[in-house]
């Protein structure tokens, strides 16, 4: 239960946070996750909410990163290991402690994808001056990559368009 009462303060809080940014017209870009060993930022047009790790039903002979589906707010979502996904690798097993900082994120309801994905980590909203470089999606990336920001830190962090990547074949078909 303390769980959920800290998601539900994170969630007021970067409401407040993004509210108040518009008014000063200042509206961040980005949802800063990490999945993996990887960062990644979501366009927050194209994010939806973000829930807490919960039970997963898993669903039999479907690829190894479609983990299974989740009952959230009265709708049934598809759950998917980012990290698994995006390198073409089973993910390491969270254990207990890891689910702790794991959230479900979803795709806004405009894009009509009843689709979660597992990150390991929330960290926090970006906006473009939060970052000293970036550099053009490569020609061999994934359709769904974006830019690639460095930040302050010197940290890379990979756009992914989500809107692209719920259009993507391979994302659509989770059979094995």
């Amino acid at each position: 239960m303390a769980n959920r009462q800290a998601l539900k303060e994170l969630q007021t809080r970067l409401a407040e946070r993004l509210q108040l940014a518009k008014m000063q017209g200042i509206a961040p870009s980005w949802l800063a996750v990490e999945a993996g060993s990887k960062k990644y930022l979501f366009p927050l047009a194209q994010s939806g909410e973000i829930f807490p790790w919960i039970g997963i039903q898993p669903v039999s002979y479907t690829q190894f990163w479609f983990l299974g589906v989740a009952g959230l707010r009265g709708g049934l979502y598809g759950v998917v290991d980012l990290a698994g996904f995006v390198s073409g690798q089973a993910s390491v097993s969270r254990n207990e402690l890891a689910r702790t900082e794991s959230r479900l994120v979803s795709f806004n309801s405009a894009l009509e994808v009843n689709c979660v994905l597992l990150i390991d980590k929330l960290a926090g909203l970006r906006k473009q001056d939060a970052f000293i470089d970036f550099s053009a999606r490569a020609p061999d990336a994934p359709a769904f990559f974006g830019n690639q920001y460095v930040d302050i830190n010197g940290a890379s962090w990979q756009e992914i368009n989500l809107q692209l990547l719920a259009q993507q074949v391979h994302f659509l078909t989770i059979a094995a």
